[in-house]
């Protein structure tokens, strides 16, 4: 198996997962700033051009952040990252969708539509007059997870889940774009550093 990876909060996701895992891939580095995601051999591995992508040893192609890290843990159960029973499976699932959907999602269209737009306005169709908005929604469902998370050192299990490691990503690329965090909110701040505090994050910067 190869990771091909790159720059940017998709492919660090995959990164990190990997060193919480404790498992070591070779890496293959595609330059995303110049495109090279966006044009063969890359394409004929990937067609929706984007980072990362799992080649495994029979050459299928795994994309996709979430299923990618999927596949690791049911190669490499432990630790378990998603869940060892199907209800921690489950609850894994339904916060790492919760954080995609409502702050993940907004906050990577509001930069590309935004701070990003000069490099991907020629790669994808983006909608500049939507980013302001798109950031505001994902500040939004930040207060609201901040808010949900009292008495929790992570957001679904006493221990670090496929939903920190994923957040964590994200939130860490979006202070560095012009999305910094709200010291305001208390819970998401104190997570943050603990997840920054990790060797994970030093591994897969």
């Amino acid at each position: 198996m190869k990771l091909h990876t790159g720059m940017g909060p998709n492919p660090r996701t995959v990164r990190m997962f990997l060193a919480e895992k404790g498992v070591e891939l070779p890496l293959v580095q595609v330059d995303l700033m110049s495109g090279e995601n966006r044009r063969p051999p890359y394409l004929d591995k990937n067609p929706a051009g984007q980072l990362p992508c799992l080649e495994l040893d029979d050459g299928v192609i795994l994309a996709e952040v979430l299923p990618i890290c999927e596949y690791i843990e049911e190669r490499h159960p432990q630790p378990p990252l998603i869940g060892a029973t199907p209800e921690a499976r489950a609850v894994t699932r339904m916060w790492t969708r919760r954080v995609d959907l409502n702050i993940v999602e907004p906050m990577a269209n509001g930069f590309r539509y935004g701070e990003g737009l000069m490099l991907f306005k020629d790669r994808i169709h983006t909608i500049p007059q939507a980013a302001d908005d798109l950031k505001a929604i994902g500040r939004e469902k930040l207060a609201w997870l901040d808010g949900l998370m009292a008495g929790r050192q992570f957001i679904a299990a006493p221990h670090v889940t496929l939903a920190d490691v994923f957040l964590f990503a994200f939130l860490d690329f979006g202070r560095t774009v012009g999305q910094p965090l709200d010291p305001n909110l208390a819970w998401i701040s104190a997570w943050f550093e603990r997840m920054a505090a990790r060797p994970s994050a030093a591994a897969s910067a």
